[in-house]
């Protein structure tokens, strides 16, 4: 019997430990953007390779991962939780995604192709079958494809990328809202501003309307993260 090379062995190791991480990756971080694990879960090395089938070394890397990305933070005696963002810090993030989005609204009004306003305007009626029906899930996701139509077409590559990386931080927030009693509905009108906006051309129209929805869903999500994870109150002063 031929006995395998031990540094083929530890290479063949390595890169299924690599392959496990990322998988426990792309599955942890999914659960967190749309808030099955929500601010302040704790996240348990133990438990969690128990729930994957996998050793703690993949976990231990894989919770390394979402620290750096900012999805899952360290805190003493507590390990590793998702991440709870303060008030005052949602608050800033939401000010700059809404300029960001304003900025794409604003560039989709003149960039945008015939092709590309049909198409957005056809999505943008088909939503109204989640709304409807109060299909919080479908309307998630096809509120993230809504936003990702305008990025596109913005047609600035730099503007996109930023996009992209602002939202991936703001994702578990932006996703709570849709739990908020009506915030479908809303959410859909405020959506028609910006394309109706865009659909005739309006940029300064489309920039106001996006930045108008975005600070409604930063409202929202204020208020949903408020109920989930209550601030603590102040310890009483001691007696004198």
């Amino acid at each position: 019997m031929q006995t395998q090379n031990p540094a083929l062995a530890a290479a063949s190791r390595r890169s299924t430990t690599q392959t496990r991480t990322t998988e426990l990756v792309a599955t942890l971080a999914d659960d967190i953007i749309h808030g099955r694990l929500a601010p302040g879960v704790r996240l348990d090395e133990q438990d969690l390779a128990a729930r994957f089938g996998v050793s703690r070394t993949p976990v231990r890397e894989a919770l390394g991962h979402l620290v750096a990305t900012g999805l899952a933070e360290h805190r003493p005696r507590r390990g590793v939780i998702v991440t709870v963002i303060s008030p005052e810090r949602l608050r800033d993030m939401f000010l700059v995604m809404a300029e960001l989005e304003a900025s794409a609204a604003r560039l989709a009004a003149s960039a945008m192709t015939a092709l590309e306003r049909r198409e957005l305007a056809l999505f943008h009626q088909g939503t109204q079958v989640a709304v409807r029906h109060g299909r919080i899930t479908d309307y998630e996701q096809l509120n993230d494809q809504f936003h990702s139509l305008l990025y596109v077409g913005c047609h600035n590559s730099y503007l996109f990328d930023l996009l992209n990386a602002t939202r991936a931080r703001l994702a578990p927030f932006r996703h709570a809202q849709f739990n908020l009693l009506g915030r479908l509905a809303a959410s859909w009108r405020e959506h028609d501003v910006v394309v109706q906006a865009i659909l005739r051309g309006d940029s300064d129209a489309a920039a106001q309307g996006m930045r108008s929805h975005l600070s409604t869903v930063s409202g929202a999500a204020a208020d949903y993260v408020a109920i989930q994870v209550p601030v603590p109150p102040a310890p009483r002063n001691p007696a004198r």
